[in-house]
């Protein structure tokens, strides 16, 4: 079959356009052709060799997919050949064709196309691992999510204002008004240098601060994040894109209020975990995908043999939402 390949860890030029191994389905696999698959961080990452696949998962790029089920195992139940479907994936997306347990499956709903469905799997399990899960965000609370124009946290804004939350974003300045019209209800410019975000948090929560946050920077935020949050706080951390230290930090703070401190990631937990995942994260948002309520928020589409091109667009930053492949 037709794959993505990396000929040697390093820049978006590295990927080729190649041959490789089509997958064999287990019994309780479904393989799918391809239609669409997307972009996330974790592929620029194994693309430049710092970031392995898990044991036992495919070398190639591509965490999530849409496609059409060829071949179900033969104790598969859900599905059948003929069957569209979407779903997150260990690797192996960037392929004509893919496996996918059919139990991590989901049918792509009837008002959206391959390359939407291809946009929800990894950002919207995120968001709702991050925000409920972990978050336990509640009805009412507030949550301060960065990079909220980015995929998961488009993701996040939406799942957040279904569950009725106060919902306070930061982004690049050209990325807030995309952000309020997902439902943000307080827009930060963290690229201001006069504000520090933490100061207009405060602000607006009459130096209450906020009961959840989700974050990708770190180390560079840790000591804002930790003043933000009121008492009981919790601190989800997602990634570390500004760095892994904090030079000082005052731990009776997180004595004081009570606050949580947690890290996690996705690709890393055990199939049981995100099988469980898959279903909670699917029976809460498919009536809103299939209503109109929530939505896959893609910035643009690239035809699979442009994947250099898309790989470089998501590192310069210039995307809302997510990047997509059309595989063909």
């Amino acid at each position: 079959m037709k794959a993505i390949l990396v000929k040697k860890p390093g820049g978006p030029e590295e990927l080729i356009l190649g041959e490789y191994e089509q997958p064999l389905p287990g019994p309780y696999d479904l393989l799918i052709k391809v239609h669409a698959t997307a972009l996330n961080r974790a592929d620029t990452l194994q693309r430049q060799g710092k970031y392995p696949p898990p044991k036992g998962a495919s070398p190639l790029l591509g965490l999530e997919i849409a496609g059409e089920v060829v071949e179900a195992g033969i104790n598969c139940t859900r599905f059948s050949k003929g069957d569209k479907v979407f779903g997150l994936l260990p690797g192996g997306g960037y392929a004509e064709y893919a496996i996918i347990d059919e139990n991590m499956a989901m049918p792509v709903p009837d008002n959206l196309s391959m390359e939407e469905a291809a946009a929800i799997p990894e950002v919207f399990m995120t968001a709702y691992q991050a925000l409920f899960w972990l978050g336990r965000l509640q009805p009412g609370e507030r949550t301060l999510i960065h990079a909220g124009a980015s995929g998961v946290g488009t993701a996040a804004i939406q799942l957040a204002r279904v569950q009725k939350a106060d919902i306070l974003v930061t982004a690049s300045e050209w990325k807030l008004h995309a952000c309020k019209e997902l439902g943000a209800h307080k827009t930060i410019n963290y690229q201001d240098p006069e504000v520090p975000f933490e100061d207009e948090v405060l602000a607006y929560t009459n130096n209450e601060g906020v009961d959840v946050i989700v974050d990708f920077i770190a180390g560079p935020y840790f000591n804002q994040n930790i003043n933000c949050l009121r008492t009981d706080g919790r601190l989800v951390i997602l990634a570390s894109l500004g760095g892994g230290k904090v030079e000082e930090f005052d731990l009776r703070k997180i004595l004081i209020k009570r606050l949580q401190v947690m890290g996690s990631t996705l690709r890393s937990r055990t199939k049981d975990y995100q099988i469980k995942l898959t279903q909670e994260m699917s029976n809460f948002a498919m009536p809103h995908f299939q209503n109109g309520t929530i939505k896959p928020v893609v910035d643009s589409v690239y035809d699979w043999q442009d994947v250099a091109e898309a790989h470089r667009y998501m590192e310069n930053n210039k995307n809302i939402g997510k990047i997509v492949l059309r595989v063909s």
